[in-house]
C-alpha cells in the first residue's frame, strides 16, 4: 500500500478526469439501437485523441488478453462484459467501466446507465448502488480502517434487501491499474483481525466500486472467460469512483 504525494496525487486526477471526460461523451451515446461495440469504438477514439491510453485495452490475466477500451455489462450482467454488436435496447441497464492511463498514471471509474425507460425496481437498484458508493466514499477518512467503507456500504444495500457481490472487490490505483489494498464492498469476517487494522492514511488512492444485485449476491463467469453475471439472472449496478483519501472522506478524482 502506497501512500501518494499531492503532485503524485495530481498526476492522477489529469488522468481521472479523462475517465469523468469520456464518460460526459459516451452518456450522450446511449440509446436504443447502439451497439456496445460502437460506444466502445468512439470512446477509444476519444481516449486517445486526448493523449491518454485506454487501461483496459490489452490487460492481462492468466494468458488471456482483454481487447476492448471498456467493459461494457448489460442487464445482468456485474462486470467485465465484453463489447459486441448486439444493439442495445429500450428498458436496458449498461454498466460502462472505463480506465485510462495517461503519463505512467490511471484513473479508472463505472456507472450504470437505463437505456430509455427502465423498470422502477431496476430505477430503485441503480439510485441505492450509487447511494452506496457516496457512502463508502464518506467513509475514507484518514484515521479509519478500511473496515469502515466496507460497512457503509454493505449495511446500506443490505438494509434495501440487495445483494452485495462477494467475488469482486475495489482496489488501490496509481502507477498500476490495480494496487494494494484490496477494498471490498463487505466486511471481511473470515479475516477481521487484520482486516480491521488496516489504517486509511491521507494520500492513498482507491478505486471504491460496489456492485450489487437485485436478488442473490452469488455471481458465474460466462464462458468467454470475462463476463461475469448474476447467479439468478437478475439485475446488477455497478458504480465506481477512483478517491484520495483526505481527513474529512474520500476525495473524488474521477469527476
Amino acid at each position: 500500500m502506497t501512500v501518494k504525494t499531492e503532485d503524485e496525487i495530481a498526476k492522477i486526477r489529469v488522468s481521472s478526469h479523462l475517465v469523468h471526460e469520456t464518460f460526459e461523451y459516451v452518456k450522450s451515446l446511449i440509446a436504443p439501437g447502439i451497439t456496445t461495440l460502437e460506444i466502445n469504438d468512439k470512446a477509444d477514439e476519444f481516449i486517445t485523441s486526448k493523449g491518454g491510453r485506454p487501461a483496459f485495452k490489452g490487460y492481462k490475466v492468466g494468458k488471456q488478453t482483454f481487447r476492448y477500451a471498456t467493459c461494457m455489462s448489460k442487464n445482468d450482467a456485474v462486470v467485465h462484459g465484453i463489447p459486441n454488436e448486439e444493439p442495445l435496447h429500450e428498458g436496458d441497464t449498461i454498466s460502462v467501466d472505463i480506465g485510462v492511463e495517461k503519463d505512467g498514471w490511471y484513473g479508472d471509474s463505472a456507472w450504470t446507465y437505463a437505456v430509455g425507460k427502465i423498470a422502477p425496481e431496476t430505477e430503485k437498484l441503480m439510485e441505492i448502488t450509487k447511494d452506496s458508493l457516496l457512502l463508502g466514499i464518506a467513509a475514507a477518512r484518514a484515521g479509519g480502517r478500511l473496515y469502515d467503507i466496507s460497512k457503509a456500504i454493505q449495511d446500506y444495500c443490505e438494509s434495501h434487501g440487495y445483494g452485495i457481490v462477494k467475488d469482486l472487490v475495489g482496489h488501490g490505483i496509481g502507477t498500476h491499474l490495480h494496487e494494494e489494498p484490496q477494498v471490498p464492498n463487505y466486511v471481511l469476517k473470515r479475516f477481521d483481525p487484520a482486516y480491521r487494522n488496516i489504517e486509511l492514511r491521507e494520500g492513498m488512492t482507491l478505486a471504491i466500486e460496489p456492485m450489487v444485485n437485485m436478488g442473490t449476491w452469488r455471481v458465474k463467469t460466462l464462458r468467454d472467460g470475462w463476463t461475469v453475471v448474476t447467479a439468478d439472472g437478475k439485475p446488477s449496478a455497478h458504480f465506481e469512483h477512483t478517491i484520495a483519501v483526505r481527513p474529512w472522506g474520500g476525495e473524488i478524482l474521477t469527476k
